[in-house]
């Protein structure tokens, strides 16, 4: 099945889960070999099935499968809500629904909303049936990525590691990485509606991505005894803040300071519909890269705008440690970074 063209009516259906009221959506449904087959791993969840609405509303791509342990049998058309049945049942078996995509020899994509546990052996079967694979799974550890980044190089196939879908957080994120040459002092404040694994993904990224650019921060309170001063994350003195306060948005906040003048930076989430558009983009992204090692200067040739997205879309080739520092912050930016730490180490 495939929405080639989708008129959406101002008809509002209940959730199929939680009771909360949302728009449906009538799409027109036409066969295409052209398009790309989608697999959404993890279907049944919140995020899987607000997936499954953004890529039966793109052009160019179609749900070809629905795995998820929970609500087998159900059709997930029906499951997210749409005004007719998309006629894809919800499955466990990832296996059976890789061999029936690899079949039509079209153009496939397994998008991955499971957990860390199940993240390599996903994206080994994915490959073995030659697809491609967005692999959106928060707190991934690294030694996975290192494993995945060995597989997908051995089989010439491409797989994208996203710690983040939200485009206004990456964007963020790239004015922080550009603010930190001019400020020495910055904290970043979150909030967060329950407290699991707290400082979240996205603050520790920013963290992370902040340090070891030759900035110590916060040289005048650099003190880890006290608890309510925050957690530093990293050797470089950025300080998180974590506030767990249900009913409050999503949000991430980084104050940087110098005498006389702050500048601060906020992203809110108050809905996973936000992270759609970058999930389309990840599953365009990752079938325009054709099998193989790619050097990261090719990949700095391609759009501006794709040069953001691709900060934190980890692009799973032999080189692309480079290539995402390369992107990060731009050769003069690089460059400027190497000489403070090595002024900062004399």
């Amino acid at each position: 099945m495939v929405a080639l063209s989708c008129q959406f009516q101002p008809v509002v259906c209940k959730s199929y889960r939680n009771g909360r009221a949302r728009p449906s959506a009538l799409c027109s449904m036409q066969p295409s070999q052209n398009n790309i087959k989608v697999i959404i791993n993890g279907a049944a969840k919140e995020i899987g099935r607000a997936a499954v609405m953004a890529v039966t509303r793109a052009r160019g791509m179609e749900v070809a499968g629905a795995v998820d342990s929970y609500l087998v049998g159900e059709d997930i058309g029906n499951v997210c809500d749409m005004a007719e049945p998309l006629e894809i049942p919800l499955t466990n078996d990832l296996t059976m629904v890789l061999g029936s995509i690899s079949q039509s020899k079209a153009t496939g994509v397994v998008v991955d909303f499971t957990d860390p546990s199940k993240v390599y052996d996903n994206v080994k079967q994915a490959t073995a049936f030659g697809m491609r694979s967005v692999v959106y799974v928060p707190k991934i550890k690294l030694d996975t990525v290192s494993a995945l980044s060995a597989l997908c190089e051995k089989a010439s196939m491409g797989c994208l590691v996203a710690p983040t879908l939200s485009i206004g957080s990456i964007l963020l994120q790239q004015a922080a990485i550009s603010a930190s040459f001019h400020y020495n002092n910055v904290e970043i404040v979150e909030s967060r509606a329950n407290a699991t694994d707290l400082p979240s993904s996205d603050a520790t990224q920013i963290a992370n991505n902040l340090s070891n650019l030759g900035q110590i921060y916060n040289r005048e309170d650099i003190s880890t005894d006290v608890k309510a001063r925050g957690q530093v994350l990293g050797e470089d003195g950025v300080r998180v803040h974590s506030l767990v306060l249900p009913g409050l948005p999503s949000s991430t906040t980084v104050y940087f300071s110098r005498p006389g003048e702050v500048y601060t930076l906020k992203h809110d989430i108050t809905d996973v519909q936000s992270l759609m558009p970058g999930l389309i983009l990840a599953i365009r992204k990752i079938v325009r890269i054709k099998p193989g090692v790619w050097p990261g200067e090719t990949f700095m040739k391609l759009q501006a705008f794709f040069n953001l997205i691709d900060v934190y879309l980890n692009i799973i080739y032999a080189p692309h440690r480079r290539f995402l520092n390369e992107s990060l912050t731009g050769d003069s930016l690089l460059k400027e970074a190497a000489e403070r730490k090595e002024r900062r180490f004399c």
